[in-house]
């Protein structure tokens, strides 16, 4: 499943190629695939809903989805919700500051993927899109970035810049590139410049942020081409994270630890546009997002500890 974070503009990959197909709502399967590295739990400083619904439905085992009856744990990676041992009512539910769209590859194995964990934590601002069944973004390009690394990809603190940018020269309505400049390639931003930007900052600040929606891709590395370079996706301005290292458990081999899963992605683009575009102090407002994430990498934890290994 793929993501973007790290130094050079890195995807994530949420499934190792390499590694034998499993059933990643299978907790006997989810446990036998470890993270390389344990020290200290590097999410246990996270604000989190008590994760006790989680604790009881782990001990009944498998459940029913409440819509298709398939049997599963925890929830149902189709129909994107808990199963019947999970109440609704227990899960938390987080409040976006965008709406966000999640761009699955048809071949992504879905119970691999992180990307439920958005849908089933913040409904009223998460849709999933199965490629290429995936909206049109042409006419409002201008407020809408996609993550994902490149040579034109900006830093989350340059969103405001670059989308005032695409407004105030009209390219969005042209077959300009928004991002075809990145921020270092660009002339120095002379002070009159720089403080019509500042003041469109704090303008949009108060509108809730000229940006409206973040797009995120779904898939493994080999399977990213064929979305990126769709016509429907070219023209939106390009946003790359760095320096968060992941946590997920099934991290591609030889790939660096700044490779993210897809809700790792999501939560660490909410905590920067937080603090960086909002410039709010980030109080724990969506760390519920990784409620799902957080337990697992526990159960997983725990089982290689109980299995002796270091």
């Amino acid at each position: 499943q793929l993501t973007m974070s790290a130094n050079s503009s890195t995807l994530l990959n949420e499934e190792n190629s390499q590694e034998p197909k499993r059933n990643a709502d299978s907790l006997g399967s989810l446990e036998l695939q470890t993270p390389t590295s344990f020290q200290d739990n590097p999410l246990q400083q996270l604000q989190l809903a008590s994760q006790e619904v989680l604790e009881k439905a782990k001990k009944s085992g498998r459940s029913k989805c409440p819509r298709c009856h398939s049997s599963r744990m925890f929830y149902c990676y189709t129909c994107f919700v808990p199963v019947e041992t999970v109440p609704t009512k227990d899960i938390p539910t987080v409040k976006l500051p965008l709406k966000i769209d999640i761009i699955k590859h048809p071949n992504e194995t879905d119970g691999k993927s992180t990307a439920v964990h958005a849908k089933l934590l913040a409904p009223d601002d998460v849709t999933i899109y199965k490629y290429p069944c995936i909206p049109e973004y042409k006419e409002k390009r201008h407020e809408i970035a996609l993550i994902f690394p490149g040579s034109n990809s900006v830093s989350v603190k340059d969103i405001a810049f670059h989308l005032q940018k695409c407004t105030k020269k009209n390219i969005c309505d042209s077959d300009d590139d928004c991002s075809r400049e990145p921020l270092p390639k660009q002339a120095k931003i002379e002070p009159e410049e720089e403080k019509n930007l500042n003041e469109c900052i704090s303008s949009n600040r108060s509108e809730g942020t000229r940006l409206k929606k973040i797009i995120f891709i779904d898939s493994t590395w080999n399977q990213t081409n064929k979305i990126i370079t769709d016509e429907r996706l070219q023209g939106l301005l390009q946003i790359e994270l760095k320096t968060r290292k992941t946590c997920f458990w099934r991290h591609q081999k030889g790939k660096p630890d700044t490779y993210l899963s897809t809700i790792e992605a999501i939560y660490y683009f909410l905590v920067d546009y937080h603090q960086e575009i909002l410039k709010e102090n980030y109080k724990g407002q969506y760390d519920n997002l990784l409620f799902f994430f957080s337990f697992m990498y526990t159960l997983i934890k725990k089982a290689k500890c109980s299995a002796g290994k270091k």
